[in-house]
């Protein structure tokens, strides 16, 4: 692997003169948590990491450090995938067009990429690498999860990277294995389930055992056909809660339902289906719709999200592009040589310009959709690092240029917890929850300049492990303060009381531009002004944008 170089918003040598406004204002935030320069820098240090506990197990603290983040999208698709369009070359040069730190190419899995492309698409990773050293690209798959919908599988960059994806491919696929979801009375089912379970856990054991550094995976587009049931996540999770941290709180084809494109009936990230035979019954039909871009499982206080934070254990969310065929874009796949197929290459023909817009409903990487990982370091495991740690917020159409949370008790002088992080308090216990938002300094991909309207708390009960590993709701969440930023610009931090009750309980942010939102899906009292669907072929994804955070949890002694 070529040299890693930092990205130019962090690298000293790099004058600021040449950086963009977003550029200028990320430097200045990592000048101010004091990582400029050679705390940040690469080398041997910027690959350690200190080891990860599982989920469950973190220390309580108050102190968490100083953070950088790193923004990012592991949901790509190149040439190498069956039903996608660009070469490596189109995405890496989007990416760095529209800021982004790291990528992961994840393709789908089928023969043709088992037999062929895994090894080929690993030779262009690596010129990929070389040709854009100031970007972190992994290589990943998008494993089609026995018995359920898709999932993002990657691992640090290493001499076992594509053994790994290719053997996990071939015996863990349901694709490939024929281990389709059934119905209600298919008796295969269990089976099918009982083999994502054992996957993960072999993941599990590759990291473990040192095969490859570092592996994550997390659940791709969860309720989009509605058959990742509730008791199949949280098995995932428990399975293997190192490796197997979250899911998609939005997904990416954010385009699809831009007024006049794709047709009447369209809805962003292409959730335009209906309850099946191999749906999970318990889902009602509002679940496959999105709410301002997001997935139903995040967007609804005390949903599904909820009921799994409310075991008081961490789930992440993300977001992405799920690139395959850019909205507005005027390139088509190539044609095929004679007697050639996807099934005997393993790669699609390069595309080609025809100079006229083709179907599409994805962004290019970063161009809407970004995930921001906190880190200390510059590097792929840092990232890995920071993800698993549950340091992720996330925002659609670049609402934010920066956003740091800590939690800290009543006359504490230090940094307190972040995202991701554990509090633990005495009962009554006065807290502060410290939101410093750091606006949009240019305009988006859109032309838009972005503007926050209001950030909300959403608070939640912790009541450990459920009775029912099929129940989606977790009745004692509900937003607890919406605060109204209309009109601040720069960088300013919100300060709110919150008192420890009898029991822990965790909290979480969300925002948005204030353009599109309603009563929440479980009513006024929970969620009194909340994403909300749009009309079908009405979804322009730049007027309703949102950001969201993952969890800080409290744990309250004695409770």
């Amino acid at each position: 692997m070529s040299e890693q170089q930092l990205p130019a918003w962090a690298d000293p040598s790099v004058s600021p003169a040449t950086l963009d406004p977003q550029g200028v204002t990320r430097r200045g935030l990592l000048r101010r948590a004091g990582l400029f320069g050679a705390a940040f820098a690469l080398g041997s240090a910027a690959t350690t990491q200190t080891p990860a506990l599982a989920a469950g197990d973190r220390r309580p603290g108050g102190e968490d450090p100083r953070l950088a983040y790193l923004v990012g999208d592991h949901h790509v698709h190149s040439v190498y995938s069956h039903d996608a369009k660009y070469t490596f070359s189109q995405l890496a040069a989007a990416a760095a067009k529209y800021g982004l730190d790291w990528m992961v190419f994840t393709e789908h899995s089928n023969f043709g990429h088992a037999d062929h492309g895994a090894a080929l698409e690993h030779k262009e990773i690596l010129k990929a690498r070389a040709e854009n050293p100031r970007q972190l690209i992994f290589q990943g798959l998008e494993w089609y999860i026995p018995a359920a919908e898709h999932c993002t599988v990657f691992t640090t960059p290493g001499r076992h990277e594509v053994d790994l994806l290719t053997r996990f491919e071939r015996a863990y696929d349901g694709k490939l294995l024929g281990y389709d979801k059934g119905g209600p009375a298919d008796a295969d089912t269990a089976r099918n389930e009982a083999h994502a379970v054992k996957a993960l856990k072999w993941l599990s054991e590759q990291r473990r055992s040192g095969y490859v550094d570092d592996i994550l995976v997390l659940a791709n587009h969860p309720l989009r056909l509605g058959i990742d049931s509730p008791h199949e996540m949280r098995a995932w999770r428990d399975a293997a809660p190192e490796i197997m941290i979250g899911m998609e709180g939005a997904p990416g084809a954010q385009g699809a339902a831009i007024p006049g494109w794709r047709g009447a009936t369209s809805i962003r990230g292409e959730y335009e289906n209906k309850p099946s035979a191999q749906s999970w019954p318990g889902y009602p039909a509002d679940a496959y719709l999105t709410y301002g871009g997001f997935d139903w499982a995040t967007a609804t206080v005390g949903g599904l999200w909820d009921s799994m934070l409310a075991e008081g254990r961490l789930f992440s969310i993300t977001t992405n592009s799920d690139a395959h065929r850019i909205v507005f874009d005027t390139w088509k796949n190539g044609d095929w040589p004679a007697g050639q197929t996807f099934d005997s290459t393993g790669k699609l023909p390069d595309p080609v310009n025809t100079d006229t817009p083709q179907p599409g409903s994805d962004f290019w990487p970063g161009q809407f959709s970004r995930t921001h990982v906190g880190v200390t370091r510059y590097g792929y495991r840092a990232v890995m690092a920071g993800l698993r740690a549950g340091r992720v917020w996330l925002d659609h159409g670049h609402l934010l240029d920066g956003l740091d949370v800590r939690l800290t008790r009543e006359g504490d002088r230090g940094r307190g917890v972040t995202l991701g992080g554990r509090l633990r308090v005495r009962k009554g216990e006065k807290l502060t929850l410290h939101i410093t938002v750091t606006t949009a300094s240019r305009p988006n991909p859109q032309g838009i300049l972005p503007e926050l309207a209001h950030v909300d708390v959403i608070r939640g009960a912790v009541r450990g492990p459920v009775g029912d590993r099929d129940t989606w709701k977790a009745p004692d969440t509900r937003v607890v303060r919406s605060q109204d930023v209309s009109g601040r610009e720069g960088t300013y931090t919100l300060r709110v009381p919150l008192t420890a009750g009898e029991e822990s309980f965790y909290f979480r942010l969300r925002g948005s531009d204030g353009n599109r939102n309603g009563t929440g899906y479980l009513g006024a009292s929970v969620d009194p002004h909340g994403p909300v669907p749009h009309a079908p072929g009405d979804g322009d994804p730049w007027a309703d944008t949102w950001f969201y955070s993952n969890p800080v949890f409290v744990d309250v002694e004695g409770s």
